[in-house]
């Protein structure tokens, strides 16, 4: 069965860091670009981070740049995102998804072949 698995998301404070990762099975992550989706209650999904297949090229949504580090290990079958200087706005069900060929650009999340069910992140005092 190919699915994806996110996991590592919990309760952190204001200022905390947390690091998520998205683990495949059932297929190899190396020829898939992955994108890290975010939504909070009551809002839209939103796009958070993307990293190519060769992991060459990264886009950050303005809301994270300079806080969130996307990385990928091929080996491990995994992409990570590193979290820092969260906010209580950072709160949100974070979840991956991998993409063999995105046409329309990293946003667009019907291209996108395999879903993970999400991780919880909270951040509050």
């Amino acid at each position: 069965q190919k699915q994806l698995v996110e996991s590592g998301g919990g309760l952190v404070q204001p200022g905390g860091s947390l690091r998520v990762s998205c683990a495949a099975s059932g297929f190899t992550l190396d020829y898939y670009s992955i994108g890290w989706f975010r939504q909070a209650p009551g809002k839209e999904r939103e796009g958070v981070s993307y990293i190519s297949s060769s992991g060459v090229n990264t886009i950050y949504a303005d809301s994270v740049k300079g806080r969130f580090t996307i990385s990928r290990d091929n080996a491990k079958n995994t992409v990570y995102l590193q979290m820092n200087s969260l906010k209580p706005e950072d709160t949100a069900v974070y979840s991956c998804a991998a993409a063999r060929r995105l046409v329309r650009g990293w946003l667009s999340t019907d291209e996108y072949d395999y879903w993970g069910q999400g991780t919880q992140v909270t951040v509050s005092s």
